[in-house]
């Protein structure tokens, strides 16, 4: 379980790369300003929660098992909802899709939480 977190955090994270050098240098000028925000958005996010399935990785690595193995799936759920989502409304111009984000968002708040209780639990 331990080596799942890490490897899907290095995964998200070097696509997180190609993504954001994707917004920076393919969609410059291809879509407005506020869907290149919109992009840009969806890189920061999963960047960040890249980087927290490391750590959750880390953390399943000292034995602390219960809650966080659980953060994790709601980091992995939670970016491929919510950064996936804001890809695909932003590459097909689909507004509707951004319904669908807040629950990736959601997932991701959930996993925070999760994280902090499963830590502060030790296990």
């Amino acid at each position: 379980m331990t080596r799942l977190f890490f490897v899907a955090g290095a995964l998200l994270a070097g696509l997180g790369v190609a993504a954001g050098a994707f917004g920076a240098h393919g969609l410059e000028g291809r879509v407005s300003p506020d869907r290149l925000d919109t992009f840009h958005t969806a890189v920061t996010y999963q960047m960040y929660h890249a980087l927290a399935l490391i750590a959750v990785g880390w953390a399943a690595a000292q034995g602390w098992g219960g809650l966080v193995p659980a953060a994790g799936y709601c980091f992995i759920a939670g970016t491929l909802v919510f950064s996936g989502s804001l890809y695909v409304l932003v590459l097909t111009d689909t507004p509707w899709l951004g319904a669908v984000t807040p629950f990736g968002g959601t997932a991701l708040i959930v996993g925070w939480g999760l994280l902090a209780w499963g830590v502060w639990q030790g296990g």
